[in-house]
């Protein structure tokens, strides 16, 4: 790239961005036209949508240079995330580290699953465990005007990231978080309209056959769901029950592989109305059961 990019020729943003759409598509990226508006956008300092306006003007050598050093490790299978430091999710902007899970666009069918039964509710209490970067309440938070949501983080670096998130929000008065490991910081009477997570569901022996820029980049404690990537599924389904309210609902994110079992075990522990939730590529992605009289 330091090479093609010495010429005479002004580097305009329309330049850069087909010059670094075709890099990054012999790379491998997967999105390589998203990739490069993002990388160029945080280069420029202007929302993505603005370098639409901008096709003609050329880019300084500051922005040049940056936009240079962020390709070059986007080829290397950087997560843009990382390299830039936020990520959308669900139409909002999120901090986003190194510590913390990359939010996924199917992600957003929990969301959307869990503000669909919270619809009728007025003033609804929610559980939400293994918060990362905070994206899942924040965004649930953000679409219903008075749900009031506990949160849950086990680990500082995550607890930190989402701290900030729910700041920059401006939910810290509806959104409570809480250092603790799933439910251990849950006082025992507790009682919540809805309990919903998106846990670690990677199986362990898998999680070395991942794309690089997930296996080498993000952080496994993440994505380690041990044997058949059901650990944390398994305590969900078993605890849930001891904090939900009659007719409360469990909601959680899993690979759609593992829905069939996951519906079992619901089944076993006694939860009813069991069903899945498709992706954006048709595929469950989440799985909820009642558990008691509907709410």
């Amino acid at each position: 790239m330091a090479e093609t990019m010495t010429t005479d020729e002004p580097w305009t943003v329309r330049r850069v961005l087909d010059w670094t759409i075709n890099y990054l598509k012999e790379s491998g990226s997967e999105n390589p036209r998203l990739d490069a508006e993002i990388l160029l956008a945080h280069s420029r300092n202007c929302p993505r949508i603005q370098l639409y306006t901008q096709f003609d003007e050329p880019l300084s050598d500051t922005e040049r240079s940056q936009m240079r050093s962020l390709v070059k490790r986007r080829a290397t299978a950087e997560p843009v995330a990382y390299l830039v430091g936020h990520r959308e999710f669900f139409s909002l902007n999120f901090e986003i580290t190194r510590d913390v899970f990359i939010p996924r666009p199917d992600t957003e069918t929990l969301v959307a699953a869990a503000l669909d039964l919270l619809k009728p509710l007025s003033s609804p209490q929610v559980l939400e465990l293994c918060t990362g970067s905070g994206c899942i309440p924040i965004a649930i938070t953000k679409n219903h005007s008075t749900v009031q949501i506990t949160t849950v983080e086990k680990n500082p670096a995550p607890f930190d990231v989402a701290t900030r998130n729910i700041e920059k929000h401006e939910l810290s008065q509806r959104v409570n978080l809480i250092r603790g490991d799933l439910f251990g910081p849950i006082e025992a009477n507790s009682q919540f309209h809805l309990i919903v997570s998106n846990p670690p569901y990677v199986l362990k022996a898998e999680i070395e056959t991942l794309d690089a820029d997930v296996r080498d980049h993000e952080p496994h404690c993440a994505l380690d769901g041990g044997e058949d990537g059901l650990d944390l599924v398994r305590v969900l389904i078993n605890e849930s029950p001891d904090y939900l309210s009659n007719g409360g609902w469990l909601l959680f994110e899993l690979d759609p592989a593992q829905a069939e079992t996951a519906c079992e075990l619901m089944q076993e522990r006694g939860f009813t109305e069991i069903r899945t939730e498709d992706d954006l590529s048709q595929r469950p992605r989440a799985v909820l059961g009642c558990w008691g009289k509907r709410i």
